[in-house]
């Protein structure tokens, strides 16, 4: 019955079977829209930390940049709900249980409404607390304050957005979600230049832009999903949250989004490693974890897409085709991640020149990226087989690997490296490879021991 549904056009869209087709073809053509879409989404703070960066300040560029692992506790947690209800409503449509698939929808969305009124109140509590264990400095504390507080107070524009966007990618459309983003993140860019070059509302208007435009982005999907005829239809009179379905979710979400939430604690802990350095190099940081997360655009866009890929093959029964995707994908995202690394490590101080013109900022960024942009390669293997764990409902195994070797082993080498051999900006920037490369490893042995 899944056939019936092979990528078929709608209104409003369209849906894509992945279990039938030239596996590479079907995993690129999913792919490029949800990388496309990344970028964009990251435009948000990217846009955020260029302008505070030229036109605001030093530490204003080091406020925003630090506030990015606060931020991360809470909206990916509520990725791992996102990834678990992917998951569930994937295998309903592999399996072509489409009144399943729709009561599976309206819970989704049901218990996010939930969740942003929960998150929001949890948000904007913490940012205090958070900053102070972050060790954040004296000149920095106040904008990062206002920054937060701001971003929390309209979190609820973002975490509807990327649940909707989840929603649609489960069933394999990622067009429309795009082209939404796009439109928001143009629109983010020029409330950016209004706040603050003529309204001169320095980093609240940053924030003022960031949170005004997420809010756009969620009314387009919630509108979209309300108006459809395609399987994925969000109808208000149904909207209620199913027991069961909600239990599959949280089994898959759940861990996840623990692991996201004690991985993103540990890198706070990062953080105030690196901000004992000073501003200088706190900006530094935030600029490399800009360029950072440009790079590793192609290997969390083929996870979403090996997670898709593997839950439909799953819930289709189709078990061995599910394992050569996510091997494909791990070829095909190593091949791009090595070209895009390589470009930045080249271009480094021009890369980071984008976002200051501080030349001792600069110095630091380009010295955490010439340490750590290879080592990115290790984290190709790491999303895409967590991903793929995760679409065949196995989100216990990546939880653990992850934990163990991002937060255990990272903060062991953190403590031990700069207590018993140097305090340096160097040896701490490479506590993220430590992690990277210990968990490349431990997830290919228990990838292998558990293949299909």
């Amino acid at each position: 019955m899944a056939g019936l549904f092979s990528h078929r056009a709608g209104a409003h869209g369209a849906v894509r079977d992945m279990t039938q087709g030239p596996i590479a073809r079907q995993l690129l053509l999913f792919s490029l829209p949800l990388m496309v879409g990344n970028i964009f989404q990251m435009l948000y703070n990217t846009v955020d930390v260029i302008v505070v960066g030229n036109f605001v300040g030093t530490q204003a560029l080091a406020a925003v940049g630090s506030t990015t692992m606060i931020i991360n506790m809470l909206v990916f947690f509520f990725n791992g709900f996102s990834v678990g209800a992917g998951v569930v409503i994937g295998h309903y449509f592999g399996a072509g249980q489409m009144d399943r698939l729709h009561t599976a929808v309206e819970t989704t969305m049901a218990a996010t409404f939930v969740i942003c009124v929960l998150f929001t109140g949890i948000g904007v509590g913490m940012v205090r607390p958070m900053l102070r264990l972050m060790a954040t400095p004296a000149d920095v504390f106040p904008e990062a304050v206002t920054y937060l507080h701001i971003y929390f107070m309209g979190i609820a524009g973002l975490l509807i957005y990327n649940m909707g966007s989840g929603v649609l990618r489960a069933v394999g459309n990622t067009l429309l979600p795009l082209l939404f983003l796009a439109l928001t993140s143009i629109l983010n860019i020029i409330l950016d230049l209004a706040f603050v070059l003529g309204l001169h509302a320095g980093i609240a208007g940053v924030a003022w832009a960031t949170v005004l435009s997420q809010l756009v982005s969620a009314l387009l999907i919630l509108l979209l999903l309300s108006r459809s005829r395609e399987v994925y239809r969000l109808t208000w009179r149904d909207l209620q949250a199913d027991g069961a379905i909600l239990k599959q979710i949280f089994a898959v979400g759940m861990p996840a989004g623990i692991q996201s939430v004690i991985t993103s604690l540990s890198n706070v802990f990062v953080q105030s490693y690196v901000n004992v350095f000073g501003s200088a190099c706190m900006a530094g940081w935030s600029t490399y974890n800009k360029l950072d997360q440009f790079i590793m655009l192609p290997m969390q866009s083929m996870a979403m897409a090996s997670t898709t890929f593997v839950s439909q093959n799953i819930g289709a029964g189709r078990h061995r085709r599910a394992d050569r995707g996510t091997w494909t994908a791990i070829g095909m995202t190593l091949a791009v991640t090595v070209v895009v690394a390589a470009a930045l490590f080249i271009f480094a101080p021009q890369s980071v020149g984008l976002f200051t013109a501080d030349p001792e900022v600069i110095r630091y960024g380009v010295l955490f990226l010439h340490a750590n942009v290879f080592f990115l390669l290790a984290n190709c293997v790491n999303h895409v087989l967590a991903g793929a764990l995760r679409g065949r409902g196995n989100a216990t195994a990546p939880m653990v690997i992850m934990l163990l070797c991002f937060v255990a082993l990272r903060q062991a080498y953190l403590f031990l490296v700069t207590r018993f051999v140097a305090n340096t900006p160097v040896l701490v920037g490479l506590g993220y490879p430590v992690g990277w490369v210990s968990c490349c490893i431990i997830e290919i042995i228990y990838a292998r021991a558990h293949r299909a």
